[in-house]
């Protein structure tokens, strides 16, 4: 069973809804939004350009998820200042760069500088966001990666938030000209990712699906995979949508959910179509007709068949022991 903290146990309170499950909108892409919105010249996709698009999103997706997670660049505080965050939703903010230093089949997390913990605690987020590239199988590069997550999380701790970290493989050399090698690898590597990144003091683990549906089409070898992840993971883990389509993350959502997942991150899955269209004002109406019912959608899915968080954490009603008299003192 898990003690948590009171600060992390309101983070987590706050980025989840009543049901104890996480349906949560990311949106701190930078690097892959720019391209996205601009595939010819991503330079051309100016801050105002950036803004508009996080700003007119979040005013529509905020009231139906139970969190948004935004970066400090183009999103966070804007939605605040422009009051596009409703106030009833949580807050997840990105600590990384977008992008990796390294080589692409050695990559390595570098944090945002001049940002950090206590200025996400000090702004009023909810939680903490870091994505880190893992290869829990090229050894010096994820002894880094792990260092780097420890550290993030001592931070966490002192600040006294919720730390959420997403793990993504990518391909070694060899595996680029052979995808399909990396996809049948796909579930060993998501699954020993969980294993060794939830030893660390972290609160919520963000997963990529423990198999590539593009491949692998066997339903029943999906569903395996997927409660062996929950078996792997020693905290509640969440489902990122990592580019896929709708359709087929909605799939990866039920699975997901029904073998223990407390919910999902999705991004681009929700909106990506978005981003080729040229006039704001056809883009507003795709947010809120298509975007909104896919969120709607999946939200119910992970509400009917998740586990809330805190079940993972040994409290399957959501009741926490009662604080001691005097306890702000040690606070």
């Amino acid at each position: 069973m898990n003690k948590l903290s009171i600060g992390k146990l309101r983070g987590l309170q706050q980025i989840s809804d009543k049901k104890g499950i996480l349906t949560v909108c990311a949106l701190d892409h930078r690097g892959s939004l720019q391209k996205a919105l601009n595939e010819k010249n991503p330079e051309a996709v100016g801050y105002g350009d950036m803004v508009q698009f996080k700003l007119d999103l979040c005013r529509i997706v905020s009231p139906l998820a139970s969190a948004v997670l935004l970066d400090p660049v183009y999103g966070a505080a804007q939605a605040i200042e422009a009051g596009a965050l409703s106030g009833q939703t949580g807050l997840l903010i990105s600590t990384e760069m977008t992008g990796y230093s390294g080589e692409s089949t050695a990559r390595i997390t570098k944090l945002l500088p001049g940002w950090g913990v206590r200025k996400i605690r000090r702004m009023g987020a909810s939680a903490v966001k870091l994505l880190i590239y893992f290869r829990p199988d090229v050894k010096d590069v994820a002894s880094r990666q792990m260092e780097l997550v420890k550290a993030l999380a001592d931070d966490c701790i002192r600040e006294d938030i919720p730390l959420l970290v997403e793990s993504v493989a990518y391909p070694t050399a060899a595996e680029k000209t052979r995808p399909e090698e990396f996809s049948r690898k796909k579930p060993d590597l998501v699954l020993e990712a969980a294993r060794q990144l939830t030893v660390l003091p972290i609160d919520v683990l963000k997963s990529e699906f423990p198999a590539d549906i593009s491949y692998e089409k066997d339903e029943g070898k999906l569903q395996t995979y997927c409660q062996q992840l929950t078996q792997a993971s020693r905290l509640p883990w969440v489902l990122l949508s990592a580019g896929v389509s709708y359709d087929d993350f909605k799939k990866e959502v039920e699975m997901a959910c029904r073998a223990g997942a407390s919910g999902f991150m999705a991004g681009r899955a929700l909106w990506q179509e978005a981003t080729k269209v040229n006039s704001r004002e056809e883009r507003l109406s795709f947010f809120r007709d298509t975007t909104a019912a896919r969120l709607k959608e999946i939200a119910d899915i992970a509400d009917t068949s998740g586990t809330p968080w805190y079940a993972r954490m040994g409290h399957p009603d959501g009741r926490f022991p009662d604080l001691a008299e005097g306890w702000y003192k040690d606070y």
